[in-house]
């Protein structure tokens, strides 16, 4: 591929998945990469489309190996794959790389016209009171200060996660660091009902809170958790539609606040590394299940 070729890859990439408004609403899709595991991009990229997905998100080590396939195969290649395929590249997880060490990945993400990364928070959470805590939510967004900056100018937005065992873990802490970034650019919540309690008008309330500054959202329940080999029937219970989580109501919070960004259905299995199902098919029969269900309810 030529200089010249490349870089009109890149930017019809860039353009091709616009998260804009629709009429009527609906999710718009994208695709973890880490639900097939460390198979092989030339084995995940033909399934994007086939799961209703717009774009792909990579996912480094342990949770899958795609990341760093892309440092291996490098950008060119990487893009004349997603142009092969007909789709983007959305963005990356980088928990490696925490939140104060991701100006490589910004600068890599504008490159192939990425939208977002998401890491989790940083900061003292354990064993102190609730003032504690709130002041230490806005001290991390004080030093998120220059890096939601570069991010924003370059096109990119750090999703924050909540995340057990992280600064960002309650649901208070998530209002806090709603509330906190409300008028920054480059920096949003990536928010994971998983690690929440799962009830569901407080999901909603949260969906609600957050609003605007929702960066992405993952259609993930928490059913019999993830941290332990288990029966395969209990462990795919993380998915929409064979847990116990109401979905509608979630939906109906975002269609209120009008949720454009991407939403990932999602959830890990045990051991990390591996597809949730045995094949990519199989993977990607189950993805299109829980899609089916999500849009039903909508």
């Amino acid at each position: 591929m030529n200089r010249r070729h490349f870089i009109q890859t890149l930017s019809a990439l860039a353009v091709a998945p616009t998260w804009a408004a629709e009429s009527p609403w609906k999710l718009q899709y994208m695709l973890a990469s880490s639900m097939y595991g460390n198979l092989p991009l030339a084995e995940i990229l033909p399934e994007v489309k086939k799961t209703g997905a717009v774009g792909i998100e990579l996912w480094p080590m342990k949770h899958g190996t795609q990341r760093e396939e892309l440092d291996k195969i490098g950008v060119e290649k990487f893009a004349e794959m997603l142009q092969t395929h007909g789709i983007s590249f959305g963005g990356t997880t980088r928990y490696d790389l925490g939140p104060f060490k991701l100006e490589n990945e910004i600068k890599l993400l504008k490159q192939l016209g990425c939208h977002f990364i998401v890491t989790g928070g940083e900061g003292i959470w354990k064993n102190i009171t609730p003032q504690q805590l709130k002041n230490n939510v806005k001290d991390f967004v004080e030093k998120m200060k220059p890096h939601a900056a570069l991010a924003a100018e370059n096109g990119v937005v750090i999703g924050i996660e909540n995340h057990i065992n992280n600064l960002i873990d309650t649901p208070d802490s998530l209002r806090w660091l709603a509330d906190d970034i409300r008028s920054m650019e480059g920096i949003g919540i990536a928010l994971a009902p998983y690690h929440l309690p799962q009830e569901g008008s407080l999901l909603v309330d949260l969906i609600k809170h957050i609003d605007s500054k929702m960066t992405l959202f993952y259609a993930w329940e928490h059913g019999m958790g993830c941290m332990k080999p288990m029966p395969k029937e209990e462990e795919l219970q993380q998915m929409p539609g064979l847990g116990k989580l109401d979905w509608k109501a979630l939906l109906l919070a975002l269609k209120e606040i009008r949720f454009t960004g991407p939403t990932e259905i999602f959830m890990h299995p045990t051991p990390r590394g591996i597809p949730i199902l045995p094949t990519a098919a199989e993977t990607t029969a189950e993805i299109i299940r829980a899609k089916q269900y999500l849009d039903s309810l909508i």
